[in-house]
Parts: C-alpha cells; sequence; structure tokens
C-alpha cells in the first residue's frame, strides 16, 4: 500500500518533470523567435519565463531524486 502511494508519487513528480522541460523548450523557442524578429519586449518577457521554469524544475529534480534514493 505504501509502496503503491510512493510509486504514484514518483511518477507524478515524472509527469511534472516532464512538464517543466517542455515549457523550457518553449521557452527556448520564444527566445529564438523574439532574437529572429528583433522583438526586445518578447526576448525579455521570455527570458524571464526561461528562468521561471528553471526556478520551478530545479526543486522538482532534487525531490525526484531523493524519492528514487528512498526508494531503493
Amino acid at each position: 500500500m505504501k509502496e503503491d502511494h510512493e510509486n504514484q508519487t514518483i511518477q507524478g513528480i515524472k509527469y511534472q518533470i516532464v512538464g517543466w522541460m517542455l515549457f523550457i523548450i518553449c521557452a527556448i523557442f520564444f527566445i529564438a523567435s523574439s532574437l529572429k524578429n528583433h522583438d526586445i519586449l518578447t526576448f525579455i518577457g521570455s527570458v524571464i519565463f526561461l528562468i521561471a521554469c528553471i526556478v520551478f524544475f530545479i526543486p522538482l529534480v532534487r525531490l525526484s531524486k531523493r524519492a528514487e534514493n528512498n526508494k531503493n
């Protein structure tokens, strides 16, 4: 029972990590597009968006590693 809950938690964290990775990829494409179009406001917004995604991403990776270590 406890193991099922741990597996669901780890799987949920992995889905969140994939989601944040997709957001990071989107931010990179927004940055590339803004550079191509010489749009400084979009560039600034995209960089801020990328930083925010990374800020949310890092704790999830740490949590995932901790959960995997506790499982073993």
